[in-house]
């Protein structure tokens, strides 16, 4: 805890915040999200992304059907910026830079926002090297209202 009272990960601005990891807006980028089908090692469109934090992502899509507290397996894949790409392959004797990741996200909100669907998420299963990387890659990134 810090002098405030607040536990280290979690920020309060103002009497707001409450999140682990900073929100970065993504929206005008398109980036979409796959539903991934490991068995088929093919995905297809779940929605864009809105925002992306290191810690979970907010999408936005047409499918119905998704609750809170879902797991869905997902695949993101962005594009590298600023000469730093989002995630770091571990697999082999070199670390080497990869623009996607594929894990679970843990449904925590579901939103009727006009015709679409808002869909918010933890990215459950992600490892820390990726995390770090998501998190610098990031820190490139506008910050989400």
């Amino acid at each position: 805890m810090n002098a405030q009272g607040m536990s280290m990960g979690h920020m309060r601005i103002a009497g707001k915040e409450r999140r682990s990891h900073r929100r970065h807006d993504l929206d005008t980028m398109g980036i979409t999200v796959q539903r991934w089908d490991p068995s088929r090692k093919s995905g297809r469109s779940l929605g864009r992304i809105v925002d992306l934090s290191a810690g979970g992502v907010r999408i936005r899509t047409d499918a119905s059907g998704v609750k809170p507290e879902a797991q869905i397996r997902v695949r993101m894949e962005l594009p590298a910026f600023a000469g730093i790409s989002p995630f770091v392959e571990t697999q082999g004797d070199e670390l080497a830079a990869k623009r996607q990741w594929v894990g679970w996200m843990s449904v925590t909100r579901v939103q009727k926002i006009g015709a679409e669907m808002e869909i918010s998420g933890r990215l459950v299963d992600m490892n820390e090297m990726d995390r770090s990387m998501l998190g610098l890659y990031l820190s490139t990134q506008p910050l989400a209202a």
